[in-house]
């Protein structure tokens, strides 16, 4: 594995129990890109917490909801061909992606590179960069990435820079 490829000790988006133990509520590993002290755009995993039980309503039994912070702007489907490459840029806001089928690829200014496949979750925020602005993203592998995205307000600054906590550093 090249050094600059991150390595995921657990599959990002997989919740960490069945759901049953009402004193344990799940969490959710995710990849969040964000612009680091040095202006660089950089990776850490963090983890969605603070699952409740709730019913969606009627006679729906209760199920693990997390609500996020934030109003959401744009709801996008997106089809990166094989072969795209997204060369430098910016998140254009903060944003969830989630491929739906297919793979995709991020590599950050601070050099680390990420694969993500089918419900692995990533969180964008990489606004005011300063030298290779942003990251470089692309598709991976022969077939389309399918990806959902959803975008919300706000951009460096904004009162929700870390949406959950952090579980780990990212290692190279």
């Amino acid at each position: 594995m090249p050094e600059n490829v991150m390595k995921i000790e657990q599959v990002l988006g997989i919740a960490t129990n069945d759901g049953h133990d009402s004193a344990n509520p799940p969490h959710l590993t995710y990849m969040a890109m964000h612009t680091d002290p040095a202006g660089l755009s950089a990776m850490a995993f963090r983890e969605l917490t603070g699952f409740s039980p709730r019913s969606l309503g009627g006679q729906a039994a209760s199920m693990w909801m997390q609500r996020f912070a934030g109003a959401p702007t744009e709801v996008w489907f997106t089809v990166l061909p094989v072969g795209w490459v997204g060369e430098w840029h910016e998140s254009p806001a903060r944003q969830w992606v989630t491929a739906l089928s297919g793979r995709w690829w991020i590599e950050t200014a601070d050099g680390q590179r990420l694969e993500m496949g089918p419900g692995e979750i990533h969180w964008g925020q990489d606004q005011s960069t300063i030298g290779q602005r942003g990251h470089r993203s692309g598709q991976s592998g022969d077939t389309p990435c399918v990806q959902l995205m959803i975008r919300y307000t706000g951009s460096s600054g904004c009162e929700v820079s870390w949406p959950f906590t952090v579980k780990s550093e990212a290692t190279t």
